[in-house]
């Protein structure tokens, strides 16, 4: 079972590249479906629902293409989840109170039902700027790690000679 369907792993992925470019420019639908390896059709959906939701807005035009509507600091995972597949759901007894008639008395339920919080809390408490400092830092260490390679391989070579 998938808790996030493909289609919103791949608007996560969406979401975070127009975040890389807030307040600079806006992204074409092709550059957002070659830059994340998804099918561009897909992508043109995926922007689509984001804009119903009021995530993104449209800009048409030669330069046009789609950016962020706010700060990535002021939109959750939760709400881009939601955009996309609707809210995320252990069980269906959790989605409304007339859903099952043990609910009440239902252990399992109850449980469940405090998972479900912990899960939308914390769903709520993640933004794309959080993602984005998550990226920077992965990035910055890959950069790290490349620098000391280039500096082994160059004082091995020096030493050759």
């Amino acid at each position: 079972m998938d808790v996030l369907r493909r289609n919103t792993d791949y608007a996560l992925r969406v979401m975070v590249n127009l975040a890389i470019h807030y307040g600079q420019k806006s992204v074409s639908t092709r550059e957002v479906a070659q830059g994340d390896d998804i099918p561009y059709q897909l992508a043109c959906k995926i922007l689509q629902k984001l804009r119903r939701a009021k995530l993104v807005v449209s800009c048409m035009g030669p330069k046009g293409g789609f950016s962020l509507s706010r700060e990535p600091s002021k939109t959750t995972l939760m709400e881009i989840i939601g955009a996309i597949q609707g809210p995320v759901s252990l069980n269906r007894c959790l989605l409304a109170v007339d859903v099952c008639s043990r609910q009440k008395s239902c252990t399992v339920s109850k449980k469940l039902a405090e998972l479900q919080k912990y899960i939308d809390s914390y769903l709520r408490g993640i933004t794309l700027d959080e993602l984005l400092r998550s990226r920077a830092v992965k990035i910055e260490a890959k950069a790290r790690k490349l620098r000391s390679e280039e500096s082994r391989v160059g004082k091995e070579c020096r030493s050759r000679r």
